[in-house]
């Protein structure tokens, strides 16, 4: 079985717990492949050194079959390692390595349990919806795809207003910062600080949630996932970006998109003990008694 090892590059880790990734990675007898960040991170922690033909680069090509995926950081090292397989089929499992994450659940003080469970098939698969969107990029854009959001987001003083349709019939045209579309997976990420709804990641539904608005009476929209949402931005004075995750690319004025369910989804592993109902209590604190 092979795993793509994926972690960004300059994190805060200690030989210590490097060394442990490893071990975990070789008991199992795992063939491997190490993102080249990460790898120069391991070279000047470790002095270990890794065979041109383990490492790989931005994207990467057709994996055989037993391929899994696994993202050694927090919830940005899982998207950005998501964003990497270009909606190829592998599991894909994210290990915590700071605070406990909504996608990256598994703690890493159990990593060879994980990679335990990895080895004889016994973590719980679960399919994600991603958003494919379509438009207004600037050449540098490699991938319309997205795990939790797409934002339109004024860069300057002045507002945007952004004409947003669904399935060709007008919801509004939102005066404010910006709008954010997501997931169910994305639901408690941007959109949750916008006030989004917190939406179960088995839900067939995609989420509007308008940025700032001026309008006090906007609030966010809960829409099916067959849906096709177009966005139309209208500029004052102010520059615009868009964000994918977290990429993010500047758009000029009267910029339009198409978002729709991609046909592509990512496979997100768990352990059998962690339920995302778990995660979120435990990240929102629900459980926790503030009365004095």
């Amino acid at each position: 079985m092979r795993i793509i090892l994926f972690s960004r590059g300059q994190l805060a880790r200690s030989s210590g717990e490097l060394r442990q990734l490893f071990a975990a990675l070789e008991k199992f007898g795992f063939d491997f492949l190490v993102n080249e960040e990460f790898a120069a991170d391991v070279r000047t922690a470790l002095g270990r050194e890794f065979p041109a033909g383990r490492i790989y680069g931005g994207h990467l090509g057709p994996q055989p079959e037993g391929t899994a995926m696994v993202c050694y950081g927090g919830d940005g090292t899982l998207l950005e390692g998501v964003h990497r397989l270009d909606g190829a089929p592998i599991p894909v499992v994210g290990i915590n390595a700071g605070h406990l994450g909504f996608l990256t659940g598994a703690p890493s003080e159990s990593l060879e349990e994980i990679f335990r469970e990895i080895a004889h098939g016994e973590l719980s698969v679960q399919p994600r919806s991603m958003l494919e969107v379509c438009g207004s990029f600037g050449e540098d854009s490699r991938s319309g795809l997205a795990l939790n959001e797409f934002t339109i987001q004024r860069h300057g003083a002045d507002m945007l207003s952004v004409e947003t349709y669904v399935d060709g019939q007008m919801v509004a045209t939102y005066h404010g910062d910006g709008v954010i579309v997501s997931t169910p997976t994305g639901s408690t990420a941007y959109s949750l600080s916008a006030g989004g709804p917190v939406v179960a990641p088995s839900c067939a539904c995609l989420v509007i949630s308008p940025l700032a608005p001026h309008n006090l009476t906007m609030r966010p929209v809960v829409i099916p996932d067959s849906s096709r949402i177009e966005l139309r931005v209208h500029e004052r004075r102010s520059d615009a970006f868009i964000t994918l995750d977290n990429r993010s690319y500047p758009v000029g004025p009267d910029a339009a998109f198409s978002v729709r369910r991609a046909e592509q989804r990512i496979f997100l592993a768990l352990p059998h003990n962690i339920s995302f109902y778990d995660t979120l209590r435990n990240k929102m604190m629900w459980g926790v008694d503030s009365r004095g």
